[in-house]
């Protein structure tokens, strides 16, 4: 086990400490493999879990969580949940029975952070900005009452954070949003960190395409680390907070053991300039144009 993975984390606006690493269910299928994935990182050390009511596995998810709590692997104030409100709930009304649903389908009295998922379905693109005003006070009024522990954003972008702020009477403390190799999302990052956000990083490792950029490759052989961890440790130097996801046991653990070494600057910013599209890295969805 790790244990900078219990250790090491960034301290959120309410002072709540978030675990540096999150290990990340988005398209792990719900039932015994998002069972068996979530336990074998509970196991390896991660106390820091993301899924999402989108996700469709937050049962699965719950249910490993919980059963290593009872089987003594910790207690459940030392693991970090994070769920997300999923696109159809949004509004005061939706959002407050949303928060509920998912409680209740994780098996827990409360979350650790909960997060609109996206800030302008396809739903409610005509009033999106009253649509998340009402979410928001929905989570303000779950927070007041100890169901969320902290409250955040994803995927928003400047305008969308500014607008809520119109009726906000608590400051996002996270915004979730992708960034990877090639993707670094410069000056989103900078605008969320300069409002006291904490950047969660989600497809840390590129989904995929990463594998096969030959800097990465290189960097590999130079550092004696897989390109997963090199990725993980580059997002860490960021100042950002990865989420890697895997279902494969020895990858899973393997993406927890980036602590001993460091990227040197030209790495980090070679990195940064990788040309993702020509990896087949798709581009950040543009929240205003998703079709969902």
């Amino acid at each position: 086990m790790n244990y900078k993975l219990l250790t090491d984390g960034y301290r959120l606006l309410n002072g709540t400490t978030i675990p540096c690493v999150g290990f990340g269910t988005w398209q792990t299928p719900d039932g015994e493999v998002g069972y068996n994935s979530v336990l074998s990182a509970l196991k390896s050390g991660y106390r820091h879990i993301d899924t999402a009511t989108a996700y469709g596995n937050e049962e699965s998810v719950g249910r490993a969580i919980n059963d290593f709590i009872r089987s003594g692997g910790a207690r459940r104030d030392e693991i970090f949940v994070t769920t997300k409100l999923a696109n159809p709930d949004h509004g005061y009304e939706q959002a407050r029975a949303a928060i509920d649903r998912s409680l209740k389908a994780i098996g827990l009295d409360y979350v650790d952070l909960y997060l609109i998922h996206w800030p302008n379905p396809a739903k409610f693109r005509d009033h999106w900005k009253e649509a998340n005003a009402g979410s928001w006070k929905a989570m303000e009024e779950a927070y007041a009452e100890g169901k969320l522990r902290a409250i955040g954003v994803s995927n928003f972008c400047e305008r969308h954070y500014e607008a809520l702020m119109e009726s906000a009477k608590i400051l996002p403390m996270v915004n979730q949003i992708k960034v990877c190799p090639g993707i670094p999302q410069t000056e989103l990052v900078a605008f969320s960190k300069k409002k006291g956000m904490v950047v969660e990083a989600y497809s840390p490792l590129g989904t995929g395409g990463i594998f096969s950029s030959e800097l990465m490759i290189s960097l590999s052989e130079k550092y004696k680390k897989s390109i997963a961890q090199i990725c993980v440790r580059w997002s860490l130097q960021n100042g950002l907070l990865p989420l890697p996801k895997s279902v494969t046991e020895s990858r899973i653990l393997e993406n927890t053991d980036v602590f001993d070494f460091e990227l040197s600057e030209e790495d980090v910013k070679a990195i940064a300039d990788i040309d993702f599209a020509v990896l087949g890295i798709k581009a950040p969805r543009n929240p205003d144009e998703t079709t969902f």
